[in-house]
């Protein structure tokens, strides 16, 4: 089935899949709804008891998921007996294929452009502070170096990098009537090294041929490292290349097949020697992201024809749009609401705000729970199995908890299991008052 964007906000619960470009009407607004209808509804397990005016979006309900294109049915029955009843079967089933498809190009034009509009402000640059974590899975002499939970050590580098990124768009030929098919996504992604102060930001000194030596090897890193296709499209954002956007968050995904897989294999599919993700939450002028660079580690090369992926390299990007995220404290005349939300004390109050189910007590052992400044907290998998029949077949989550303002955000990115690991089951964004979050906690298991 395809993957799905839910948008879980406050109160009233949203959900945005994957094939559908707008919300639904709630039918609390409906005058015309009979009143003996209404009461013959089974109960709604999202409504609240002490909220009863307030409409809450059930995503089981049938009809619901119909609308919002869940599932594997894009055309509603009354749209699908209407084309059979004036066509043969054959020409039925091509005409509901078509409009199927229709439905697919169009959500693909509104991921593409929403990426492109919100999470990459429409091309304008970010400048951040790069904090780069290594695993002691990857450092020489460290490999097997592990606590008592199995977990490998993660090593902060000592000084942050400053980046300035990117994504514009670029012109490509296309035999299409859809202009957005004519376009992709570039994305660039440089060290700013010339700053020193400048724009008010604040800057950290160095020693100039440790800065030098830190550069040229950081520059050579993240040339080597894509997060995502080097011409990213709309067709990307269809689930399967692990790239999708809802609300105020988005995920891109990049990765390698292993060298023996068959020639003309689907890219989509593992198992892969190198995997790369990215989860990113923004708010007004400020950007938080994690990037997750997985590897196979040489001692399980050549162990399985599904070896297991292990985190060599994790970074949290802390941004401003257009401006600097950390201002000097002295100059008073500039905005220092992202100094304090992106620096501030680290981790999210309490915790994640809806721990995600992360299977049996052995695939629990794979994940790592980090606090980060900014009160954000992370859950990714340290080591990732690609073992079709590994714990059942079940997948992966990761997730980025941020309060960066009133509201408090949390994303998760929920993946198949085995060779499928790149491809998005749900990318899901709960949206609560900060100061309530506590109160209206869910319930459901995540």
């Amino acid at each position: 089935s395809p993957a799905v964007a839910v948008r879980r906000s406050g109160h009233h619960y949203h959900g945005a899949s994957s094939f559908s470009t707008a919300l639904p009407a709630a039918a609390a607004n409906n005058d015309d709804v009979d009143e003996d209808e209404e009461s013959e509804k089974p109960a709604n397990r999202y409504a609240d008891p002490n909220y009863p005016e307030l409409e809450f979006v059930n995503y089981d309900d049938p009809n619901y998921m119909i609308d919002m294109g869940i599932g594997d049915d894009f055309v509603t029955p009354e749209e699908e007996a209407r084309i059979s009843s004036a066509l043969s079967p054959e020409e039925a089933d091509a005409a509901v294929e078509e409009m199927r498809e229709d439905r697919r190009r169009r959500n693909d034009e509104f991921q593409f452009e929403t990426y492109h509009a919100s999470a990459l402000k429409g091309g304008d640059s970010f400048r951040g502070e790069w904090e780069v974590y290594r695993t002691s899975s990857f450092l020489p002499g460290q490999e097997d170096r592990v606590n008592e939970y199995g977990m490998p050590s993660l090593v902060k580098a000592k000084d942050v990098i400053r980046m300035v990124s990117s994504g514009r768009k670029v012109a490509v030929k296309a035999e299409s009537d859809r202009r957005v098919d004519g376009e992709r996504i570039v994305h660039d992604e440089v060290e700013y090294i010339e700053g020193d102060g400048k724009d008010g930001a604040a800057s950290a000194s160095k020693d100039e041929s440790e800065k030098a030596k830190e550069h040229e090897e950081f520059e050579a890193e993240i040339r080597s490292n894509k997060y995502w296709p080097d011409m990213l499209g709309p067709y990307d954002f269809r689930g399967e290349q692990g790239i999708m956007c809802v609300g105020n968050a988005y995920t891109i995904c990049d990765a390698v097949p292993l060298s023996d897989v068959e020639s003309g294999a689907a890219e989509i599919d593992g198992p892969f020697s190198e995997l790369r993700t990215e989860l990113g939450i923004f708010h007004k002028k400020m950007r938080m992201r994690l990037k997750l660079d997985y590897r196979i580690k040489d001692s399980d090369k050549g162990t399985s024809p599904h070896p297991a992926l292990s985190l060599k390299a994790m970074t949290v990007c802390r941004e401003g749009h257009e401006r600097w995220p950390r201002y000097d404290a002295s100059q008073t005349n500039v905005d220092n609401d992202a100094t304090a939300a992106l620096f501030g004390p680290p981790g999210a109050a309490g915790g994640l705000y809806d721990p995600p189910p992360v299977g049996c007590d052995e695939q629990a052992s794979r994940y790592m729970m980090l606090d980060l400044e900014g009160g954000a907290t992370v859950l990714f998998p340290h080591t990732i199995d690609q073992d079709p029949d590994a714990f059942d077949g079940n997948g992966w989550v990761t997730s980025l908890d941020w309060t960066p303002g009133l509201i408090r955000y949390q994303v998760d990115r929920k993946v198949l299991g085995g060779t499928k690991i790149k491809g998005l089951k749900t990318l899901e964004l709960s949206e609560v008052q900060g100061a309530d979050a506590d109160t209206y906690r869910p319930s459901d298991g995540g």
